[in-house]
């Protein structure tokens, strides 16, 4: 038989094989997601029967939350993605299933009273769970377990936001920096597809954001470098991110006292805060996103310069406490939000800036230039595309080689003067940096200084003649 034709046909059987297998876990993701978001929302909505505000049940909220993880499964500590990529990593994406009624429960406790969490992290660890369980119980191979789970991944990222494609693009982008994995590629897309299409049938809205002030992008010199400069400027916040979160978490796991009375305590800090200042840091925080992504003026006021802030801080604490629930929802905030600030300080478009930040901050801290990009056209529309490519490209380069997935392997070095190593993860790659560029920038500035002193000697010589 002719070699292209058996080619063809084995290509054929294994299209048709995963398109009935990632439509099914799909419609499965989906439904689970639904009955996920389901529990959030009446648990929210639930908070106004409570004869005192809400968020005064945050320090035993967290105890709760970090006595049930730490009894049933302790997998489902933190955010979620993190575990996920891990055991993608390191086990062929084998996950226990029950972390998902335990993921589920203390998700919703914590969110519940106050936690600054996000609802993706365990979308797509549920996702993932659940991946992994039907390729466990069919007895699957190593190989197609983990190309399930990353499905799994996909399908729960997008249909926790409504971005399908960007869902699809981000499980198979975020699990290795500079790699996407194409084989992944079409069992990723009909999982997000078929969750994201499930979710809508089954009652979950979603919400998109029309920025219409900008529906071209014209050759205005003084805006691109504004973007340019803004990419600059989400760099740096997501580094501070990034680092804000590791630090904390690993401080408070320092501190040599009960996990329960720590957990207790940053809880109560949070409170006060709230009580006494604003309690815009708790939760999701997504009516605050929408201020920030408001073209109205007075809304995008309601912002303030020091809300991403507090809103690092906030989650930070609740992560490092014990508190359970994703980071990216929280990264949107962030986003947002100095994106908002910037956009003031310029004087203009700060809906375009806090819609720039949205997408470039999530590209800094997770590694994802490219789901990003995407998610800026499904959210805010396609014309959003080519500022978003600029802002987020930049901030993705501007936060070096750091990620708030620790678990992700690095493949791709951001500068040319950098070299890296092999490692299982990115704590463990080796990062050296080739000073001989920088030497000559100093030799430079150096050989400039000089000429500079023997200008002014000569100028002071020729003075006294």
């Amino acid at each position: 038989m002719n070699k292209h034709i058996v080619e063809q046909t084995v290509i054929f059987f294994s299209v048709s094989k995963w398109l009935l297998l990632s439509s099914a876990v799909g419609i499965m993701i989906g439904g689970l997601i639904s009955v996920f978001l389901k529990i959030l929302s009446i648990a929210e909505q639930t908070r106004g029967t409570l004869p005192f505000p809400y968020y005064f049940t945050l320090p035993f909220a967290l105890m709760l939350s970090l006595w049930i993880v730490r009894t049933f499964d302790k997998n489902a500590a933190g955010h979620g993605t993190e575990k996920v990529i891990e055991a993608v990593h390191k086990r062929d994406g084998y996950i226990n299933a029950k972390i998902i009624p335990v993921k589920l429960l203390a998700t919703v406790i914590t969110i519940f009273s106050g936690g600054s969490v996000g609802k993706e992290g365990p979308g797509a660890q549920l996702g993932a769970g659940a991946a992994s369980f039907v390729a466990t119980l069919l007895k699957f191979s190593k190989s197609d377990r983990r190309k399930l789970v990353i499905c799994g991944i996909s399908a729960g990222f997008a249909s926790v936001f409504g971005t399908p494609i960007a869902g699809a693009i981000f499980g198979i982008e975020v699990l290795i920096i500079g790699v996407i994995m194409y084989d992944v590629l079409l069992p990723s897309f009909i999982a997000g597809f078929a969750a994201f299409t499930t979710a809508q049938f089954l009652g979950v809205k979603y919400h998109y954001y029309d920025i219409n002030a900008y529906r071209a992008f014209n050759l205005d010199v003084s805006l691109i470098a504004q973007v340019i400069l803004a990419g600059i400027f989400f760099g740096i916040v997501s580094d501070l991110f990034i680092t804000s979160v590791n630090k904390i978490e690993k401080w408070m796991k320092k501190i040599p006292y009960n996990i329960y009375l720590k957990a207790f305590i940053a809880g109560l800090i949070m409170v006060v805060v709230s009580y006494f200042l604003s309690e815009n840091y708790l939760g999701l925080g997504l009516l605050t996103i929408r201020d920030a992504l408001s073209p109205n003026a007075l809304i995008s006021s309601n912002v303030h310069w020091y809300d991403f802030i507090l809103k690092t801080i906030f989650t930070s604490l609740t992560l490092g406490a014990g508190g359970s629930g994703g980071i990216i929802t929280p990264v949107f905030y962030v986003g947002a939000t100095s994106g908002a600030i910037f956009g003031d300080i310029l004087g203009h478009h700060v809906a375009l800036f806090a819609a720039l930040g949205f997408v470039s901050v999530l590209a800094g801290t997770t590694n994802s230039p490219i789901a990003s990009i995407i998610m800026a056209v499904e959210l805010f529309g396609v014309h959003m595309a080519n500022y978003a490519a600029l802002s987020v490209v930049i901030a993705f380069l501007i936060t070096g080689h750091r990620s708030i997935f620790q678990s992700q392997k690095l493949a791709l070095k951001k500068a040319d003067n950098i070299s890296i190593g092999e490692g299982t993860d990115l704590d463990d790659t080796s990062i050296s940096i080739d000073m001989k560029d920088i030497d000559k920038v100093k030799r430079l500035k150096n050989r400039l200084r000089y000429k500079r002193l023997r200008w002014q000697v000569k100028n002071a010589k020729d003075d006294f003649k």
